[in-house]
C-alpha cells in the first residue's frame, strides 16, 4: 500500500469514528448541562468546597468563580513543584526553579501544557499525577463551562443568569471527562502504553550498553491530555514516545480523542439553543477548515521536492517511521487546530509550508474544531463577526439566533479577537529585538524567526506545541510565555462571559424575510471566509517573514 493511500484511509477511518460518536456524545453533554439533578458524588464535592450548585450566577459572579478557581490552581501547582524535592515519589528529582515552576503552573492551568523541561528528567510521580494530571481534567472542564455559559446566553432571554460555574465545572469533570478518560486509558494500555509507578531503572539497548528509564501513570495521563486538548507529555518526546503512543492504532485513537469533544460540542450547542441546524452550520465550517488544512499538510509533506524525499516517499525528517507522513500530518493538523499541543513528530522538521500550516492553525484561534470549550466559543465569536459583516453589506441590523448584535456585542467580540494577536506579535517583536532572547535561538534567518513566532503563537493561543531548536528554559521565555498563556486564556474569557450576559438580557427578535439564515450553507461559507480573511490580515506579514520565506526559498 502506498503511503499516500495509507494516509487517506486513516483520514476516512477517523471521520467515520467521529461521525458515529457525534450524535450520542453531543446529546449526552447537552443533557449533562441541562439537568437539574446532582449525583451523590457531586453533592459531596459541593459540600467539601462550600458551593451552592443551584444558585444561578450573572456573568461577573461566573467570571469570579473561573478566575478564583484558576488562581488557586496556579498557586497549588507552583508550590507542588517548588516542594518536589521533599515529597515522596519524587524519584530523586530536585525542586523546580521558580521561573520554570511559574511557567509550568501557568501552562497547565491555562490548558496550554507548554513544557520547557524534560518530563522524565524533572517531574516525579506526585507532581505528574497529583498536579499536572489533575489540571488536565479541571482546566478542560473550565473551558467547557465557559462555552456552556455562552450557549446559555444565546438560549435564554430577559435574564442575566448564565448557570452555576461550580456545578458546570464538577459535572464536566465527573460526568464527561473522567468516564471517557478511563475507557481511553484502558484502550491505550491494550495498545501498549505503560501504566505503573516504577522508579528509575536501567534497560538494555540493541546496540549494547544500558539506558535509564522511569515508569509512570502514562496511559491515564495520555488519555486526558488528548481528550481535554491539553497536550504535554509524560516524556520529552511526547506522543512520539513509544511508551505514550506505541503504534498506528494508538496514534489514530489519540487523534480521535483530540477531536471528539470539540466536534461534538456543536451538537450540544444546537440542542441547547433549540436548533440542530445551527449546530450543523458551525460543524460544517469547522470540518471545512480541518479537512482543507489536512489535505494541504499531506500535499506539502508528501511532495517530492528532492531526491531524499523520493527515497522516503515524503518528508520523513523528524517523523516516526511507525506513523509515516500520513499519520504525522493528520496528527499535526489536529493538534494545532485544537489547543492540544501534543506532537507525534517534530514540527520544526516539517517542510517550510508544513510548519506554516501548523502555525496558521493556531493563529486562526484554534476553532476548527478548537480546544475543549474554547473552540466552540471562539467559533461563535467569529459567527457574530460574520453576521455583523453581512449586516454591513445589506444595511440591516445584524442578528444571530434571535439576538441583536449591537455596539456592545461587537466591541466585546472585537476585543476577543484582538487579544491573542497582540500578545503574539508584541512578545515576538520584543524577543527578536532584545539580545538575550536571541541567544536561545539555534537557527538563524527565517527558521529562527519562525521558532520564536511559533513559541508565542503556541503560548498565547493555549496550544503548547513548539518548534525544536529554541531553548525556552530561560528566565525571559519562562516569564513571557507564562504571561502570554495566562493572558491568552483568561482575558478572552472575560469578554466571552460579558458577551453571554449581554445576550441573555435581551428579548428574542422574531425572524423576518430579511433575517440572515445562519443555518444555511451560504452562512457557513461566509463564516469560513471571515475566519481566513481576519487571520490572514492579522498574521500574514509575520508569516511572510518566517515560514512563507522559508518555504519559497527551499
Amino acid at each position: 500500500m502506498s503511503p499516500v493511500l495509507a494516509g487517506v484511509l486513516q483520514m476516512l477511518a477517523l471521520i467515520a469514528a467521529l461521525a458515529l460518536a457525534y450524535r450520542p456524545l453531543g446529546d449526552y453533554m447537552a443533557g449533562v448541562y441541562s439537568s437539574k439533578k446532582h449525583l451523590r458524588v457531586e453533592k459531596w464535592i459541593y459540600k467539601a468546597i462550600g458551593a451552592n450548585p443551584t444558585a444561578e450566577m450573572r456573568w461577573p459572579a461566573y467570571l469570579r468563580g473561573v478566575l478564583a478557581f484558576s488562581a488557586v490552581g496556579v498557586l497549588f501547582l507552583y508550590l507542588l513543584q517548588r516542594l518536589q524535592g521533599s515529597l515522596p515519589g519524587s524519584l530523586g528529582f530536585s525542586s523546580i526553579d521558580p521561573d520554570q515552576a511559574f511557567n509550568t503552573a501557568a501552562s497547565f492551568v491555562s490548558n496550554t501544557n507548554w513544557q520547557s523541561y524534560y518530563g522524565e528528567q524533572a517531574m516525579g510521580h506526585v507532581v505528574q499525577t497529583g498536579g499536572l494530571a489533575v489540571q488536565n481534567f479541571v482546566s478542560a472542564a473550565v473551558g467547557i463551562a465557559v462555552a456552556v455559559a455562552l450557549v446559555r446566553g444565546f438560549a435564554r432571554s430577559r435574564t442575566g443568569e448564565l448557570g452555576n460555574f461550580w456545578a458546570d465545572l464538577v459535572r464536566g469533570t465527573v460526568r464527561i471527562l473522567i468516564p471517557i478518560s478511563v475507557i481511553a486509558a484502558i484502550l491505550l494500555v491494550a495498545c501498549g502504553a505503560i501504566q505503573n509507578f516504577a522508579g528509575i531503572h536501567e534497560v538494555g539497548q540493541f546496540t549494547g550498553g544500558t539506558q535509564q528509564w522511569n515508569g509512570g501513570a502514562v496511559a491515564s495521563q495520555e488519555a486526558i491530555k488528548e481528550l481535554g486538548t491539553n497536550g504535554g507529555g509524560y516524556f520529552n518526546a511526547n506522543s512520539a514516545h513509544p511508551f505514550e503512543n506505541p503504534n498506528p492504532i494508538s496514534n489514530l485513537l489519540e487523534i480521535f480523542l483530540i477531536l471528539l469533544i470539540p466536534f461534538a460540542l456543536t451538537r450540544t450547542f444546537g440542542r441547547m439553543v433549540g436548533s440542530l441546524k445551527q449546530g450543523y452550520a458551525i460543524l460544517a465550517a469547522m470540518v471545512t477548515i480541518w479537512i482543507g488544512f489536512t489535505a494541504l499538510m499531506m500535499w506539502t509533506e508528501f511532495h517530492h521536492g528532492a531526491p531524499a524525499f523520493d527515497v522516503a516517499s515524503g518528508a520523513m525528517e523528524g517523523k516516526e517511521t511507525r506513523f509515516g507522513v500520513g499519520g504525522s500530518s493528520i496528527f499535526a493538523v489536529a493538534t494545532t487546530l485544537t489547543s492540544t499541543g501534543a506532537v507525534n513528530s517534530f514540527h520544526s522538521s516539517f517542510t517550510g509550508f508544513g510548519g506554516g500550516i501548523t502555525m496558521l492553525g493556531m493563529q486562526l484561534g484554534e476553532i476548527a474544531p478548537g480546544g475543549v470549550g474554547s473552540g466552540i466559543y471562539g467559533m461563535l465569536i467569529m459567527a457574530i463577526i460574520a453576521v455583523f459583516i453581512a449586516g454591513l453589506m445589506v444595511g440591516r441590523t445584524p442578528e444571530y439566533l434571535g439576538k441583536k448584535i449591537g455596539t456592545r456585542e461587537i466591541k466585546l467580540a472585537a476585543c476577543y479577537i484582538l487579544i491573542t494577536p497582540a500578545l503574539v506579535l508584541c512578545f515576538t517583536a520584543a524577543s527578536m529585538a532584545l539580545p538575550t532572547p536571541g541567544d536561545s535561538m539555534t537557527n538563524s534567518g527565517a527558521h529562527g524567526f519562525s521558532e520564536i513566532l511559533y513559541a508565542f503563537t503556541s503560548g498565547a493561543n493555549n496550544n503548547g506545541s513548539a518548534f525544536a531548536g529554541l531553548n525556552a528554559d530561560t528566565q525571559w521565555f519562562n516569564t513571557t510565555i507564562g504571561l502570554a498563556m495566562l493572558l491568552g486564556r483568561f482575558l478572552p474569557m472575560v469578554f466571552v462571559l460579558a458577551l453571554a450576559g449581554s445576550l441573555a438580557e435581551q428579548k428574542p427578535v422574531p425572524a423576518t424575510a430579511g433575517t440572515l439564515r445562519t443555518e444555511k450553507p451560504l452562512f457557513t461559507g461566509l463564516l469560513v471566509g471571515t475566519i481566513l480573511i481576519i487571520t490572514g490580515l492579522t498574521y500574514f506579514p509575520a508569516l511572510a517573514l518566517g515560514p512563507l520565506a522559508e518555504g519559497l526559498a527551499s
